[in-house]
């Protein structure tokens, strides 16, 4: 059975139980810090879990990406450990619970006409005190209770929120596998013949700030399944490796390398690796994320670079990953579009930075040689931890590479000194974020309101009959609320547009007979009902009143202009820089908008030009929009965009605008383009590898923008005595002004370093038999006392100069060593750095040549007296 089978028999199968199919999420979390990655099928779904937002369908299943990178070093070693992963899961909201998800497990699992499993090869553990699981699996489906393992382990727990027992199924393999007389080889042990194909939780616990447990409100059933191990027992090879999701990757490896796979064991691991890590990289660049140093981009770079030295060991040379992406979308392609859509964007971005890599790796080699040079000529046998790490780190060297090279030179790699490096930063990177998957405590005010609360505010800024159907202050539900009291409330009707899709929400007021409450913001309640942000100006507000509810127009109309244009913008992007511009976040207030997008590489003024000016024809053609709701499959037909992280309904809102634009979109927006008015890109700026922001106005805002620009421009043409037309010539001529005094000064200093040098020659001495001059010059910048240097160097054949100057409240060092004084072992560098200290600076150089600064020109005259010693003290060593 085909991977990609065993994939749809698994939607197959829930969505004939009710269950709705959710795609697979990003690997980048939505609005989730807590994350670095999706780890897991039900990561996306916590707000389910949590109770923030309720499910149309208490029942879900998915097929999720998921990239977990804690064993990466096992990647290529054994049977099953992999970077990226997709996990199988069937979850339930508050529905069904043990009873159900044991059932059809089984079901799933031993029916012919879905797995097909022998019964007598599974068996399950439990948790002990889990009586009602054991229960359902000895009395209902029948297994025997040599069959049923009880482990105190098999407990759900990640810390506070929802938490609970579980119970894991397992496959014999079989005899070929393990022996039955090894301790180890039971279900639960370690052990290659028992394998866990599923995972079924039982969250009907919080686990409270105070460590207690109480029962959840809402039960939660919450599997996984690991489909690359479904597909290893079903296809009956040795390893997840040996299945069609990463055989055709390896076999195509092979022809690039010219190895062959299953006959040298070192060859076979590195073919594994590669094989793992061209998937996670291909799926992780295809969801916008690109390789970097910080973040996510870093994990990319190291896989990247990982995957890269492994093909170096199976003779591969030369930039080869790219031409891999193909094959991955070959085999994931008909589930996972993006992959195929977007694969020319991916091995564009992969093959750079396999050149970028094979650059840095003679980088690395060139600081690796350097570093044994120095170990030698300091008498040690070994390379310190901090060294190999920042190899690793920077250069992509992994421990065994410098460890084998080091042990060609005959020496060692500190270990343990790398390890600690390596903690130090894993360390940082925790602190850098959450808890991975935690979430929040079920419940709310709000949890199990369930009334309608309709919006109307695409047509009308102002309700006059809303009626108030719920009032919360503090954490609870409340009749009534009186002056000053800060409240959320809920209407019936209400035109007020609540916080979502990068859309601030709307502000304005609520009024009734004796009350007024004014409204900074809206959000959403967990089922969904704009939930209003106010204070109670006077009066008393109470559940059930009529009220009249009224936005604010001029702030809504300013934003509507914003999110149109960020529609136009998008589009424009796509048309200037390529098809794989995708939306990677936006915000869209009053003011201004800003609009988050992936592309590999900076942006000329020339296309910024270019963009600008095609929001604006757009804005000039004076296009009506047509909005519209369809199908979610017919808008995608359609060609509609579907925005980054957003969860869409079986209905969506389509916003047209003519011919340009095409957008899935809950938003607010002008009728027709003109009434934007002006577009005006403020700023564009990188602010992640692969990720770039803009931010615009637009209206009178736009208008503003360019009168402070004005102003700007007038300000400079009477400081130029110009007039506005001019101001360009006018500065060019200050530029040629400027250009021929700089060559006049720097033929002045010249003559003037010549000069001071002469008179410097003399005070030339002998210390310890090296010729020396250490001296204070006047020299009014670092520019200028390296000059002086460089003329005495002339003068002088050997020697070492070490000078002062002190300019503007501090002290700059310059030292100079000739060629021959350097093989003998004295060092500009050290010289100037131990002299700048006594200065209270630092600096330091080339063995030949350096400089430094200082705080304290009351010094000088002791700096240089200490370079004075340490030549000398030097001369006594030689």
């Amino acid at each position: 059975m085909k991977a990609s089978e065993i994939r749809s028999k698994w939607l197959a199968f829930f969505e004939s139980k009710g269950h709705k199919i959710e795609p697979s999420a990003s690997l980048v979390p939505h609005n989730d810090p807590s994350l670095l990655w999706i780890n897991a099928g039900m990561a996306p779904l916590k707000p389910y879990f949590d109770g923030r937002v309720i499910p149309d369908n208490p029942r879900i299943a998915n097929s999720q990406k998921c990239i977990r990178t804690n064993d990466i070093e096992n990647v290529g070693k054994t049977r099953r450990h992999h970077t990226m992963f997709e996990m199988l899961g069937n979850f339930s909201i508050g529905d069904y619970f043990k009873e159900e998800v044991i059932t059809w497990a089984w079901e799933f699992l031993t029916s012919p006409k879905w797995i097909g499993f022998d019964p007598e090869r599974l068996s399950v553990t439990v948790y002990p005190e889990d009586e009602e699981a054991y229960r359902f699996w000895n009395e209902k489906i029948g297994l025997p209770a040599e069959r049923i393992y009880k482990l105190e382990e098999n407990f759900w727990d990640i810390g506070e929120g929802p938490c609970g027992p579980c119970t894991e199924i397992f496959y014999d393999r079989g005899d070929a596998f393990g022996d039955l007389n090894d301790p180890e080889c039971w279900p639960g042990g370690e052990n290659e013949r028992f394998l866990e194909v599923w995972n079924l939780v039982f969250s009907q616990y919080n686990h409270n700030k105070d460590g207690s447990y109480t029962p959840l409100p809402n039960k939660n059933i919450d599997t996984g399944a690991g489909l690359e191990r479904f597909t290893s027992i079903l296809q009956n090879v040795d390893s997840n490796f040996d299945t069609d999701l990463f055989r055709p990757i390896i076999d195509r490896t092979c022809e690039i390398a010219g190895v062959s796979y299953h006959v040298n064991a070192d060859h076979d691991v590195a073919l594994k690796v590669i094989a793992d890590h061209i998937r996670t990289v291909a799926f992780a660049v295809g969801d916008g994320v690109m390789p970097s140093n910080e973040g996510r981009g870093y994990v990319i770079r190291r896989l990247l670079r990982r995957a890269v030295r492994y093909g170096k060991t199976i003779g591969v040379d030369r930039p080869f990953l790219f031409e891999l992406v193909g094959v991955v979308g070959d085999i994931m392609g008909t589930h996972y579009t993006e992959i195929v859509e977007k694969r020319e964007f991916i091995e564009k971005v992969i093959k750079t930075e396999e050149e970028r890599f094979h650059e840095t790796l003679s980088d690395g080699l060139s600081l690796l040689g350097e570093l044994v040079k120095a170990a030698k000529a300091a008498g040690g046998k070994h390379i310190g931890g901090s060294d190999a790490f920042k190899l690793y780190d920077t250069y992509g060297f992994p421990f065994d590479l410098t460890e084998d090279y080091a042990a060609e030179q005959g020496l060692t790699v500190d270990r343990e000194g790398f390890d600690a490096s390596m903690e130090e930063q894993r360390t940082r990177a925790r602190a850098a974020r959450q808890e991975t998957g935690g979430m929040n405590v079920q419940g709310g005010p709000l949890a199990d309101f369930t009334e309608k609360s309709e919006f109307v505010g695409y047509q009308d800024l102002t309700v006059d009959a809303a009626k108030v159907i719920a009032i919360v202050q503090g954490d609870a539900l409340v009749q009534e609320a009186g002056a000053g009291s800060h409240v959320l409330v809920v209407l019936d009707r209400t035109p007020f547009y609540a916080e979502s899709g990068g859309q601030v929400g709307d502000n304005g007021a609520i009024a009734g007979s004796g009350f007024a409450l004014s409204v900074d913001n809206v959000t959403k309640a967990p089922h969904g009902q704009p939930l209003h942000h106010a204070v109670v100006e006077h009066g008393t507000l109470k559940v059930g009143d009529a009220v009249q509810a009224a936005v604010t127009s001029k702030t809504r109309e300013d934003t509507i202009k914003n999110h149109t244009a960020t529609h136009l913008l998008h589009r424009a992007l796509k048309d200037v820089l390529g098809e794989h511009v995708n939306q990677a976040g936006s915000l869209v207030e009053p003011e201004r908008l800003r609009f988050d997008f992936s592309h590999f590489g900076s942006i000329s003024p020339e296309e910024l030009a270019d963009i600008e000016r095609r929001v604006n024809e757009q804005i000039w053609l004076g296009t009506t929009l047509d909005i519209d709701y369809k199908s979610l499959a017919e808008a995608k037909a359609m060609g509609a965009m579907a925005l980054f992280g957003e969860k869409y309904g079986d209905v969506v809102r389509v916003v047209r605008v003519g011919d340009y634009s095409l957008e899935l979109c809950g938003g607010c927006h002008v009728a027709n383009t003109s009434q934007i008015g002006l577009f005006k890109l403020v700023s564009e700026s990188g602010i992640g590898s692969g990720v770039r922001r803009i931010e615009a106005v637009t209206g009178r805002h736009a208008y503003l923008h360019m009168e402070g620009q004005l102003d700007l421009l007038k300000q400079s043409a009477s400081l130029l005595k110009s007039n506005l037309h001019d101001v360009p010539k006018r500065i060019e001529a200050l530029h040629a002004q400027v250009k021929d005094l700089t060559r006049d000064n720097e033929s002045l200093q010249s003559k003037l370093s010549r000069i001071e040098a002469g008179s410097l020659e003399t005070q030339a001495k002998t210390v310890g038999g090296v010729t020396l001059l250490a001296a204070e010059v006047n020299a009014p910048s670092m520019d200028a006392l390296r000059g002086i240097a460089d003329e005495l160097k002339a003068k002088l054949a050997s020697a070492v100069i070490v000078l002062g100057a002190a300019a503007e409240g501090k002290v700059n060092l310059v030292a100079s060593v000739s060629p021959d004084l350097v093989k003998q072992g004295f060092n500009a560098g050290k010289i100037v750095k131990e002299a700048a200290a006594v200065c209270g600076g630092g600096g330091g150089g080339r063995p030949d040549m350096a400089q430094a600064g200082g705080k304290d020109p009351s010094k000088l005259a002791a700096a240089l007296q200490i370079a004075e010693e340490l030549v000398l003290a030097q001369s006594n060593v030689i």
